[in-house]
């Protein structure tokens, strides 16, 4: 325990007991560790010789069983299936939910199982119509389906 000087008990001259903690000992410890560690730290080591492969120069092309495939549902009961977002994307019109596999199966290359899939509803097109289409695309072997929202302010 240290001693405090200079603060008797009153009426008594004697040095009163200083209940304090001293961290001036345990500071020293630290940084004379710290200063161990850093020492004894290995340098970091940059020029590794890493053996890579080589870049091909001519790569393939990209595959068309990437792109999303967009469903859009008007409110009239119209669905078109696009394949990609971009304006020379393959596509069709479709008057009902009903030739959705179909033209799923004819536009999309086999093995579409694990790719995206969106669909996008008019704001009037009822509950049922979208859980119709739903059921169409699962049936058609899809199964990471999305809904596709406006965004508001």
């Amino acid at each position: 325990m240290a001693v405090s000087l200079g603060k008797g008990v009153s009426g008594n001259k004697a040095p009163s007991q200083n209940s304090d903690i001293n961290v001036t000992p345990f500071i020293d410890i630290m940084l004379v560790l710290l200063i161990i560690f850093m020492v004894a730290l290995p340098p970091p080591t940059v020029n590794n010789n890493i053996n890579m492969p080589p870049q091909n120069l001519n790569p393939p092309p990209p595959d068309p069983n990437n792109k999303p495939l967009f469903l859009s549902l008007s409110s009239d009961g119209k669905v078109i299936v696009k394949l990609g977002m971009g304006p020379d994307d393959p596509g069709s019109e479709l008057p009902s939910i009903d030739g959705v596999p179909g033209a799923i199966l004819s536009l999309v290359p086999t093995g579409r199982d694990t790719k995206e899939t969106y669909i996008r509803a008019d704001f009037d097109v009822p509950y049922n119509a979208v859980m119709q289409l739903l059921n169409r695309l699962r049936d058609a072997g899809l199964k990471k389906i999305g809904l596709v929202g406006e965004a508001t302010s």
